[in-house]
């Protein structure tokens, strides 16, 4: 009976699976490596959406810079120039423009609480100035070191306050957009959640006189009266946007060669009796016996002798 004698793998020979056929990269096709790409796929997708969003916020960072570098130090223009009706405000290309107005402030003042200042958590004084023309704009007139508790609680009064001057007056101050409403948040007595224009046209009885896009900030006052701390000029700082974005950007790189470097460690681990993989492991040992012994091998020598 003629029985058949089995042979060793050549050299040339290539790892099969257990049917026989050449395992080579076929294992990219399997399900585990189908999961391991739509992993690298979502992830970099999210790493895209993630540098983009920087990349917004950086942008928005470069315009809020050019409006300081265009308004803040602009010259004084009429308020009734620069806000032709009471619902005119165009945040994009008005912020920080210097306006002046003439009037007399009216009413008593508000303070929009917890707001950061030199000395802690305080409120922004508030007050309506009636211009000449019969309309009525916000002033915001510094920071004081009063919060809201303080205030609603009696502690601290009107008489307390910072006075602004009586009778008529010019005002020069920065233009601001109406502040959003505080979600949760009311106001109580004189205490405000928020620089909303149209709730503090409402609480002073001036709805439909006042401008209801906008507030100012006030730089000056003639003749001049007590005001709070008023605020530095903002910094010209875009912030690690730039960086951050291409951050997200190098994790995905990362990432791509992380699956290359377990697909090759696989490959070679399916494939270790190749010829492809011989020759690169001799080649590999070559180097390494061309290069010398590295720190490690010579520690690894002195621990075993």
């Amino acid at each position: 009976m003629q029985t058949t004698q089995e042979h060793p793998p050549t050299p040339n020979s290539v790892a099969s699976d257990p049917v026989g056929r050449p395992v080579g990269w076929s294992f990219l096709r399997s399900g585990r490596w189908f999961g391991y790409f739509t992993m690298l796929l979502i992830f970099s997708i999210a790493c895209v959406l993630l540098g983009n969003w920087q990349f917004d916020r950086r942008a928005e960072a470069r315009a809020e810079i050019d409006r300081l570098d265009a308004n803040y130090g602009s010259a004084a223009a009429p308020l009734a120039e620069e806000l032709p009706t009471l619902d005119a405000f165009d945040e994009a290309t008005q912020k920080w423009r210097t306006i002046w107005a003439s009037g007399e402030y009216i009413g008593d003042p508000f303070l929009a609480r917890n707001r950061p200042g030199p000395e802690g958590v305080g409120s922004d004084l508030i007050q309506a100035l009636r211009t000449t023309d019969g309309h009525v704009f916000f002033i915001d007139r510094g920071w004081v070191p009063v919060d809201g508790g303080s205030a609603d609680s009696g502690e601290v009064g009107l008489a307390d306050l910072p006075q602004a001057p009586s009778g008529q007056v010019r005002v020069e101050a920065r233009l601001r957009a109406s502040e959003p409403v505080v979600s949760g948040r009311t106001s109580s007595g004189i205490t405000v959640a928020s620089i909303e224009v149209p709730e503090l046209a409402e609480l002073t009885g001036t709805s439909g006189q006042a401008y209801t896009a906008a507030y100012g900030m006030l730089v000056s006052e003639d003749p001049a009266g007590e005001h709070g701390v008023l605020p530095r000029e903002p910094e010209r700082d875009e912030g690690p946007h730039l960086s951050y974005a291409l951050q997200w950007y190098v994790f995905i790189i990362i990432a791509g060669i992380g699956v290359v470097v377990a697909a090759r460690r696989e490959y070679r681990s399916l494939n270790a009796d190749s010829q492809l993989v011989r020759d690169q492991d001799r080649r590999a040992a070559a180097r390494r016996t061309k290069r010398g012994p590295t720190d490690a091998d010579v520690e690894d020598a002195l621990y075993d002798a």
